[in-house]
Order: structure tokens, then sequence, then C-alpha cells
């Protein structure tokens, strides 16, 4: 591990918004949190033995200064529209659980991202993989098969020209031929370890990337599900992939972080992580949430259908607005946009 595994950390608590969180501010009760609009009077100390502490903000120790001014810190857009965005999902596979076969022909995989375009994404995640629990792996010549054509369909659209393309991919060979055909940023569930050229790929071609916190592969992510403090874990191990990254020539101002819900989580663990988010703000990086219709959300619900899961997918989507870029990647992006839209009003106030 590297020196992330051991700095301070700080849980930001006691989040405000609006007149609120702007009063706080300047009466120095509270830090502003990721640039604003919420902010954060109390703050839980993490490291230096001082584990679960809870101490006003005015009282920080000077130990965490530094993580004070990286978690109120506005974090970059990573070459995205700034402001949170709501990435819709399209999965060209046959075997996704939630969509697979539905867009695995290039007229219907473009007919849905004009969809998703007219909705109001201007980001889509194209995948050609499918990553549920115990997945097999799918050969790159036969990902790339599936995704090629759909990326060269949109890049041929001028109509879809403001439409930044996310490929869903481990695997180099793919990301490679993506980013030259026109794709904008790579999304890796495995956080750019499955593939051992990966790196030097997005590194090369200077592109967003999207970091996710997983253990194991998708075929044995369920074996991998222990942790101390799982909050606490996931973001000092999603730490050490950045630590990773940056070292092989990928700008920080590039990467975004995905917590990595329902990927070697128990649905306590996933519980936990989307209570406390905000830890996330320590890594510096824009934030990817993707709830969308997992299991997490059938087990809560009492919904065995998948695709029935939307109402539960926005109630898991919207802790993460606490973060002003985030980008929630959702399969029913419509609705999306709309509770977002809302919960900014809210927030302004």
């Amino acid at each position: 591990m590297g020196h992330f595994s051991n700095q301070p950390l700080i849980e930001p608590l006691a989040l405000l918004h609006g007149e609120a969180a702007r009063q706080a501010v300047a009466q120095g009760l509270a830090h502003w949190f990721a640039g604003g609009p919420h902010a954060y009077a109390l703050a839980r100390l993490i490291g230096q033995g001082q584990e679960g502490t809870i101490v006003p903000v005015a009282a920080l120790p000077p130990a965490w200064e530094e993580a004070a001014r990286r978690v109120s810190a506005a974090v970059p857009d990573a070459g995205l529209p700034p402001g949170p965005q709501v990435m819709g999902i399209i999965n060209v596979t046959p075997d996704s659980f939630s969509d697979g076969g539905q867009h695995d022909r290039v007229e219907t995989a473009l007919a849905r991202i004009k969809a998703l375009h007219a909705a109001g994404c201007r980001v889509v995640d194209i995948g050609g993989e499918s990553t549920r629990p115990g997945a097999p792996a799918v050969p790159a010549e036969a990902e790339w098969g599936r995704i090629g054509p759909v990326i060269r369909a949109v890049r041929a659209c001028s109509a879809l020209d403001d439409l930044h393309l996310s490929i869903d991919t481990r695997q180099a060979a793919v990301m490679d031929q993506a980013l030259a055909a026109g794709a904008t940023l790579i999304n890796d569930v495995s956080a750019l370890t499955h593939d051992p050229a990966a790196r030097a790929v997005v590194a090369r071609h200077g592109c967003p990337v999207m970091l996710m916190h997983m253990r194991g592969t998708p075929a044995t992510m369920r074996a991998h599900t222990t942790y101390g403090d799982v909050a606490v874990d996931v973001v000092r191990e999603l730490g050490q992939r950045v630590e990773e990254a940056v070292a092989a020539g990928i700008a920080r101002t590039r990467i975004l972080v995905d917590p990595g819900i329902g990927f070697a989580k128990t649905l306590e663990g996933n519980l936990t992580l989307l209570a406390r988010l905000p830890l996330l703000a320590n890594l510096g990086c824009r934030v990817v949430l993707g709830t969308s219709r997992k299991r997490m959300i059938g087990e809560l619900g009492h919904e065995p259908d998948a695709a029935a899961r939307d109402p539960g997918t926005i109630a898991a989507s919207l802790p993460g607005m606490v973060f002003p870029g985030v980008v929630l990647r959702v399969h029913n992006a419509t609705a999306m946009i709309q509770a977002m839209r809302v919960r900014q009003g809210l927030d302004q106030q």
C-alpha cells in the first residue's frame, strides 16, 4: 500500500446547505464541503490513533489540516461537463443483469443513445461485457465487436457531437480502440488493475478515467466482502488505485472515483457506504455513483424484477448529490434527471 493507507482522513458530519451553510461558514462554525453548496460543522477524525473522535471543525487538530483543505476544495471536472450529471447506461451485451439483449444491435443502441441525449444526458456509458456477479470474462475481440460499431455510429451523428462517450471495459486493447474511434473516457470496474497495459493506454490518450472500487473479479467478488470499516477501507483502497494511476502518468485532474456499490460488498456494507459517502472527498476526485437497479434495491424494496427498481435507484442515488459534480450512473436517465433537478432546487434553500 502507498502513503494513502495511513494518512489522516476526515469524515464530514452535520452537513448543512443553503443559507444555513453560508451563515455557519461565515461564523467559523462550518467548513465548505467539496467547494459547496454544502458545508459540514463536525468532523470524525480517522487515523493517528484518533479513530472515531468527533470534533467541531473549529477544533480540528493540526494533523488534520491538510485533510480539511482537501475535503473543502472544489474538485476538477475531469474533462466532463460541470455540475451534477446523469450518466445513462447502454449495455450492448446479451447477458447484463437488467438490460441484457435489449440493445445488442447498432440500430437499437443508437436509438437508445439518442433518447438519452434528448432527455438531457451528456454522458453515456457503453458496456460490452457484463460485470454482474458471477459473470464470465469476454475476449477483447468479442467485446470490441459489440461496442465498436456503436461508437462509430454515435460519432457519425452530428446531433450527438456534445455527447461524452464512456466505455465500460477492463481490457487495454478495447480501451485503445475505443478511444481512437471517438470514445471520451474509460470506466474500469477493476480500477486499471485487470489488464497490466491499461494504465499506459489511458496515460497515452490523456483521457478521463473512472476508477471503481472492487475486490477480486466479477466472478469472485462475493468472496471478498469482509472489511474492518467498509467506508474507510474503500476510501483507502481507492486512494491507492488513484496513486498508482498518477504514478503511471495519468493526471490526477482526469480521475473520477466510484465506491463500487454492489461490488464485493454485502447489503449492510452498501448501506454504510451510501450513508458515509462524504468520506470520498478525501480523495480530491470527482465522484461517480452507480446504484442503478442493483440487488441491494431489490432486497430493500422487495422487488425481484431488476427493471422495476427505478424508484429505489433514485432514492439510493440522491445521497451522491452532496457532491456538487457527482456523476449518477443509471438506466432510467429521464427519471433521475428530474429527481436531480428537484434536489438541486432544494439544496439552494
